[in-house]
């Protein structure tokens, strides 16, 4: 079969995974300190193979997608007038503690609120304590790098900003989350403020995101062209063959 149809295909193919990461983008317009992926796209090998015989074999057609990088610029910031809302102005993410997980991970998106913990004191006796948490019941790690326990919270007590070394190595989780990997280097704390009673808005751009779905719609359909156009002149040929 002739090499434009497998290029056709892949493309077509492609384009499908870009419109998933335009909808992704879309789809959290409205979510607080999201940030936008871009797709990168990486041309397959092309070259020759030795197959049996010594033929020489074609190798590699079209494009893939390699990678998404996400976008870290900041967005505009709101007021909500909730104390406990919190907004970066410069550098940074908040960190989360997941206690089930053991795990930490970053955001951007400031909008915390209490949520109760059974724990455990020394005399083995059970508690219910109250932490500064995301949605999910992850706890806000502190300027010195522990959870923020409410009854001991003040409105001059800094929520932590973090500082990640490498951004581009971080793990894009759901929403406006990240997790660090062996890629992204060192953490460190920031020095960047910290404004109660905003929250950071998606730096998701509506507009050009809609203009990147059309023209992947725009190649989606040129691409299944193509492979239509292919297939015709492979049926073509093979008829005159027979014949």
């Amino acid at each position: 079969m002739i090499q434009a149809f497998y290029s056709a295909a892949v493309g077509a193919q492609q384009q499908m995974q870009k419109m998933n990461v335009q909808a992704n983008n879309i789809a959290n317009v409205n979510t607080c300190g999201f940030k936008a992926e871009k797709p990168a796209f990486q041309a397959l090998m092309y070259g020759m193979v030795n197959g049996i015989g010594g033929d020489q074999l074609p190798k590699g057609s079209g494009t893939r997608m390699v990678s998404t990088a996400t976008d870290f610029s900041q967005a505009p910031v709101e007021e909500t007038g909730r104390k406990q809302d919190y907004a970066i102005a410069g550098d940074g993410f908040f960190a989360l503690f997941d206690p089930s997980k053991n795990e930490i991970s970053f955001t951007r998106d400031g909008s915390f609120a209490a949520a109760g913990f059974q724990e455990q004191d020394e005399e083995g006796e059970w508690h219910e304590v109250y932490y500064l948490t995301d949605g999910a019941g992850r706890q806000v790690l502190n300027s010195s790098g522990y959870p923020i326990q409410m009854e001991d919270f003040e409105e001059e007590q800094p929520v932590g900003v973090f500082i990640v070394q490498y951004q581009d190595g971080l793990q894009h989780l759901d929403g406006g989350r990240f997790l660090a990997t062996e890629k992204s280097g060192n953490v460190w704390m920031g020095s960047s403020a910290v404004r109660q009673g905003f929250l950071e808005t998606s730096n998701t751009d509506l507009a050009t995101e809609i203009g990147k779905v059309i023209e992947a719609q725009r190649s989606y359909s040129y691409a299944l062209k193509m492979i239509i156009t292919a297939d015709e002149v492979e049926t073509t040929v093979n008829n005159l063959a027979n014949g």
